[in-house]
């Protein structure tokens, strides 16, 4: 199946979830300019309001409000005359801490947004895109659904369960019309670690942790200090650029990684013994 070409709006329509800021937000605005009819999804009313202001079309969708997932499928569906081309599924936080001190209740509320809600709205929209014969799912992942890093186990269990999700799907999708796609960013500019505090200070008491002199020397002052750019970190633009090549081009990739680390990672984990990856990823 082939997409109409960048200039060429009538035909294709978006819905991209987590787009208050970071990667949403420039993929919603660059889509837009380039011709897509663009629908930007926030959690927050008055994330969607500032979008509106900006000229967007924006609407509610919650991950974790199983009813306002339908309901923003059901209004997109209704302003297109019942057609999508193509879902961003993007919306996710994190909760930084050691995997001990981790609550599975904690656990269980991250993958209600960064795994639980990707599906539920993926299979919502799935019947939609075989009616009409194609259609393109875009899941943004990480290089964390590739390797593990200690401080992440939350955030890297919901990738890991993403990315053999997705891969089940695109086996099964095969000969539909319907491509299943993983982006795997490294280090993006973004907000989510600052928008990890306040789960992190809701679910880790690290203060009667066994690690709490590993948290005071290492995770408390990469969470709390203003600092600079991680090491190798993009811009959102360089996820927006695959995310391009992986709607608009013919036979897009199943896979797209993004930033040196991914790369080295991704290539570390085919051909490194589990002994050997777990050296490196202790010194990261």
């Amino acid at each position: 199946m082939s997409y109409p070409n960048s200039r060429d709006s009538a035909a294709r329509s978006i819905l991209i979830t987590g787009c208050s800021s970071g990667i949403g937000y420039h993929a919603a605005h660059t889509l837009a300019a380039r011709g897509w009819r663009v629908f930007a999804t926030c959690r927050a009313d008055a994330d969607c309001a500032r979008l509106r202001a900006e000229g967007l079309e924006s609407l509610r969708l919650d991950y974790t409000d199983k009813a306002s997932i339908h309901a923003a499928l059901a209004d997109v569906l209704a302003q297109t005359g019942g057609r999508l081309d193509a879902v961003f599924n993007n919306g996710a936080y994190a909760v930084p801490g050691a995997t001990e001190d981790l609550p599975t209740e904690a656990l269980r509320a991250l993958f209600e947004t960064n795994f639980f809600g990707w599906h539920e709205l993926t299979r919502a929209v799935l019947p939609v895109m075989r009616a009409q014969g194609h259609g393109r799912i875009v899941q943004n992942s990480s290089v964390l659904g590739l390797a593990a890093l200690r401080w992440r186990g939350a955030y890297v269990a919901s990738k890991f369960a993403l990315e053999g999700l997705s891969d089940v799907l695109r086996l099964e999708m095969a000969g539909t019309g319907i491509d299943i796609i993983l982006i795997e960013p490294g280090p993006i500019t973004s907000r989510i670690r600052e928008n990890s505090i306040p789960h992190f200070e809701t679910w880790i008491d690290w203060k009667n942790s066994p690690r709490r002199t590993q948290y005071e020397e290492s995770l408390l002052a990469r969470l709390y200090e203003k600092r600079g750019p991680d090491f190798f970190e993009l811009p959102p633009d360089a996820v927006t650029r695959r995310l391009i090549h992986a709607l608009e081009s013919r036979r897009p990739k199943a896979r797209y990684y993004v930033t040196t680390p991914t790369r080295l990672l991704g290539t570390a984990r085919r051909i490194l013994p589990t002994a050997a990856l777990d050296w490196l990823l202790r010194k990261l």
